[in-house]
């Protein structure tokens, strides 16, 4: 996971500044946070964009899932210090399971949300080829405050402080997908097929089995 703070490496960060339309009319838009190990800042920016997302009222409207592009720790749980950090605000991370991002997810997904431009290059060499590259988009890059490729730090095995500093970068990226969200969508049919919020959708949240 060391590798995942290394910022010697810094690829291009040039990226669609509007949302990609989601892929089928009246299906709920599907969104894939990935970090390196999925287990720090993908899962916290799961459970706090799905938690921003119903408070907007478009819970039944969005799937958010997470991954990691590392396979250090499938299958495992959560780290504690980025769970403890939740939970300090409020949030449940008990449920995660520990995922790996493979090629064949490229077309599952509207929108693929990365924590920094290591993962951005790593999902870029991924999806060589096809429109799974116009539906990359760096985290913050959803926060109107940050500077133009700004990134989540990886706070693993750091201090208290850090997790709290990487939970406020994913707090306020959160906040800004949503609104983009919501412009997004105001125009298009819900799952339910009149442009309003239909059930939820069962699968949404689950952190593994399904890309």
């Amino acid at each position: 996971m060391a590798a995942d703070r290394d910022t010697r490496s810094r690829p291009a960060t040039t990226a669609p500044r509007e949302l990609p339309r989601p892929a089928g009319e009246g299906a709920s838009y599907r969104i894939c946070v990935v970090c390196l190990g999925n287990i720090c800042r993908s899962p916290t920016a799961e459970v706090v964009l799905r938690e921003e997302l119903d408070r907007a009222g478009l819970g039944g409207r969005v799937t958010v899932e997470s991954a990691g592009t590392g396979d250090w720790h499938i299958g495992g749980p959560m780290d504690p210090g980025a769970r403890a950090e939740l939970a300090r605000r409020g949030y449940d991370g008990s449920a995660h399971v520990a995922r790996q991002i493979t090629a064949d997810w490229r077309g599952a997904y509207d929108l693929f949300v990365v924590m920094d431009r290591m993962n951005l290059a790593n999902l870029r060499r991924m999806f060589a080829d096809g429109p799974a590259q116009a539906r990359i988009r760096l985290m913050r890059s959803f926060d109107p405050a940050a500077p133009d490729g700004a990134e989540v730090p990886d706070p693993y095995h750091g201090t208290p402080a850090e997790y709290g500093a990487a939970f406020d970068l994913v707090l306020a990226a959160a906040r800004g997908l949503t609104g983009e969200l919501a412009a997004l969508l105001a125009d298009q049919p819900g799952p339910g097929g009149n442009g309003s919020p239909g059930p939820e959708d069962p699968g949404a949240g689950a952190s593994a089995g399904r890309p």
